[in-house]
């Protein structure tokens, strides 16, 4: 049974900086590409960030760039986010998200975790 769960979620001043968790079981987690995405109120689910496997590069959407970062721990079937300087409009709920690297395009998410950006 596949288990992605989020953590590190919370509420942050604007300029601020959280470090989200997605710990993986049930996969194997190396041959996985892992992404974030985050989905505001009223608003779409958008991705904010990938990492690519086996080789670590990384895509991010605009809005983050230079803010936050995507990382992975292979060995602890982890991934993680830093986020600084965070913004209003970075509020959401962020949900990791996993998908084989050559197997059929089946996406596993985790349950989401709240981030509030707010003064």
């Amino acid at each position: 049974q596949v288990q992605l769960v989020e953590s590190g979620g919370g509420l942050v001043q604007p300029g601020g900086s959280l470090r989200l968790s997605c710990a993986a079981s049930g996969i194997t987690f190396s041959v996985y590409h892992m992404s974030w995405y985050r989905q505001a109120p009223g608003k779409e689910r958008e991705l904010v960030a990938r990492i690519i496997s086996p080789s670590g590069s990384t895509a991010y959407a605009d809005s983050v760039k230079g803010r936050f970062t995507i990382s992975r721990d292979n060995a602890k079937n982890t991934l993680y986010l830093q986020m600084n300087s965070l913004k209003p409009e970075d509020t959401a709920v962020y949900y990791c998200n996993a998908r084989h690297r050559s197997g059929p395009p089946i996406d596993y998410w985790g349950q989401g975790t709240q981030v509030t950006v707010s003064s």
